[in-house]
């Protein structure tokens, strides 16, 4: 049923991740509404959603940038994306 795509453990791990990430907002936004707004060091006025967002993007690209120059093994961009993340979350 699923044939028409090659799941593996990390590719539905992402997913996972993805979904839970998503799902945790939505029990923040539940718990207190309003998205938690605040003005970050980028200028920008951001909620919880466009901050999942950024960090999100900011992987993609980080994964792909390194896989681009420098290729396997990815834990090393593992490590940089979660820094971004936190980053993110924190400051932005």
């Amino acid at each position: 049923m699923l044939s028409w795509m090659a799941w593996t453990w990390p590719t539905a791990l992402v997913f996972i991740g993805i979904f839970s990430a998503i799902g945790v907002l939505v029990l923040l936004e539940i718990r207190s509404p309003g998205g938690d707004t605040r003005k970050g060091v980028l200028g920008l006025t951001t909620t919880r959603g466009d901050r999942l967002f950024i960090t999100l993007l900011g992987t993609s690209y980080i994964f792909l940038a390194w896989l681009g120059l420098i290729g396997m093994p990815l834990w090393t961009p593992l490590a940089i994306s979660v820094a971004w993340g936190c980053f993110t979350f924190w400051k932005v």
